[in-house]
């Protein structure tokens, strides 16, 4: 069976940083490009970073570039997200993705609050 199994989140207060893990099974989870996604209350799922299957390229939304990294550990089958400068905008429900070739797998979410 095909796992992703996010964890990390909580509760952190405005400035601080949170790392997310995604712990990977069931799949060649190196030939993956993985992803992180956010679902806030009340708002559609966005796309927040991804990272290519070798680590070699992160791409990330205009809301979390500078303060948010995203890496993978391929040997560990684990996708990270490092959130730095939390806002509670970044408030939502965090999902970890793999995708290739038209397969596309989601974990379920972990979730972090910020309080202002």
């Amino acid at each position: 069976d095909v796992q992703l199994q996010a964890s990390g989140g909580g509760l952190v207060q405005a400035g601080g940083s949170l790392r997310l893990s995604c712990a990977a099974s069931g799949f060649a989870f190196g030939d993956y490009g993985m992803g992180w996604f956010r679902r806030a209350s009340g708002k559609e799922r966005e796309f927040v970073a991804t990272v290519t299957w070798s680590g070699s390229s992160t791409y990330y939304a205009d809301s979390v570039n500078g303060r948010f990294t995203i890496s993978r550990d391929n040997s560990r089958k684990t996708v990270y997200l490092q959130m730095n400068s939390l806002k509670p905008e970044d408030t939502a429900v965090y999902y970890c993705n793999a995708i290739r070739s038209g397969n596309d797998y989601w974990g379920m979410g972990t979730l972090v609050t910020v309080s202002s």
